[in-house]
């Protein structure tokens, strides 16, 4: 997997809303903070857990600070976190409530930064969780977390095991998994999705395992002027996720 930090169990965030999502949603978590002067007034309730609850805070200069976010982008603050736990797809099948749901399952994908435009529209959709194969060295990431607005703290990341066995489970809570492609796909508007839909991804260029979009229901593809092959991974999941929320929007 994908680690950033000194220690194989912690993450270094960096951006203002990744790290304020972050400490809302798990301050126990917080391990160091480091943040330019500007940021101190902005960031004082994070600062008063530090003091309170003994986590070392340093301010730094920005070059510094580049230095340990390892990017020009931190947006002023990085946060040293413990790295959040992935769950097993039983686990989280068993705890999944009845009735429409949606899923992503990322095959090959490897770009941070289009992960964390995943997660955010994700987020923002309702996906119940984002399903990773065991063997892509794909992973929860500073700058996937950056991009991801905050959101990576609303969405589940399941990590899979055997992959056939993964699809049996699925199919038997009533799943459906649409694999979606570039070329000779249905038009994805043209029929009803299921309640119950995975989305299947490929990374760009090298698109889906054979075996995998093989095991799916069938292929689904998003018409457009053919004036550019395809859509970036990231923005075609947007629209995915958002025609399967219109087709369940109350008339």
């Amino acid at each position: 997997m994908i680690r950033a930090g000194r220690n194989d169990d912690e993450l270094r965030l960096f951006g203002l809303n990744a790290v304020r999502a972050a400490f809302a949603a798990r301050p126990g978590d917080l391990r160091k903070l480091w943040l330019l002067a500007a940021r101190m007034g902005e960031l004082r309730e994070l600062l008063a857990y530090c003091v309170a609850n003994r986590r070392g805070y340093t301010v730094v200069e920005a070059d510094e600070l580049e230095r340990i976010a390892g990017t020009q982008h931190h947006e002023g603050v990085v946060m040293a976190v413990r790295r959040p736990d992935e769950l097993s797809l039983s686990g989280f099948l068993r705890d999944l409530p009845a009735g429409p749901s949606q899923l992503l399952w990322l095959d090959g994908l490897g770009n941070p930064h289009n992960f964390g435009a995943i997660l955010r529209s994700a987020a923002h959709f309702g996906v119940a969780a984002v399903l990773l194969p065991k063997a892509l060295p794909l992973a929860l990431s500073g700058a996937a977390m950056r991009v991801a607005e905050g959101a990576a703290e609303a969405v589940p990341i399941v990590r899979l095991g055997r992959s056939d066995n993964a699809v049996q489970q699925l199919r038997g809570l009533g799943f459906e998994l649409l694999a979606t492609v570039v070329r000779g796909g249905d038009d994805v508007y043209a029929r009803p999705l299921p309640e119950r839909c995975v989305w299947v991804l490929g990374a760009e260029g090298e698109g889906l395992d054979l075996e995998l979009a093989a095991a799916c229901a069938r292929r689904v593809g998003i018409p457009g002027s053919g004036r550019v092959e395809s859509l970036n991974v990231a923005a075609a999941t947007a629209v995915l996720l958002a025609e399967w929320c219109r087709q369940r929007a109350p008339t």
